[in-house]
């Protein structure tokens, strides 16, 4: 894509962010919503990283750290722009922020169904970790 801009979201983003994730992300979680997403802007306004080529959102990346660790989400592509290095970029930017903040791994939580996204990370440099099982609990 020629024209691509990344960039961190913005409040006014969100209503499209949430809509966008129901068409390009895999799966759900408790925190897809519009609260979930404003606490995420208010402590880390440039953890959501867009982006938009000539002016629609075309791919998304969380890229949050909190001091220790750097942890990747939500990388999506709209399908119709897929291949065309949009989450390359979003990735690299990712990767930017991540050492400019003193960060030294990047981890990404990736569905384990999802095979598609498995060859993407693989192609980025990422390998999975067998030995790691998430655990979690839902708080609400």
């Amino acid at each position: 894509m020629s024209e691509l801009r990344i960039r961190a979201a913005v409040p006014g983003d969100l209503d499209a962010v949430l809509a966008f994730w129901r068409t390009a992300a895999e799966g759900t979680s408790i925190s897809d919503d519009r609260d979930g997403v404003e606490r995420l802007l208010a402590r880390d306004p440039e953890a959501l990283v867009l982006a938009e080529g000539a002016g629609e959102l075309v791919g998304t990346v969380i890229a949050g750290f909190d001091g220790w660790r750097c942890h990747l989400y939500r990388l999506a592509v709209h399908p119709g722009h897929r291949r065309r290095g949009i989450g390359s970029a979003l990735l690299a930017a990712a990767e930017e922020r991540f050492v400019r903040l003193g960060g030294r791994r990047g981890d990404a939580m990736v569905l384990t169904r999802n095979e598609t996204a498995h060859h993407a990370w693989r192609a980025a440099g990422y390998t999975p970790q067998e030995q790691w099982r998430r655990w979690v609990k839902p708080l609400a």
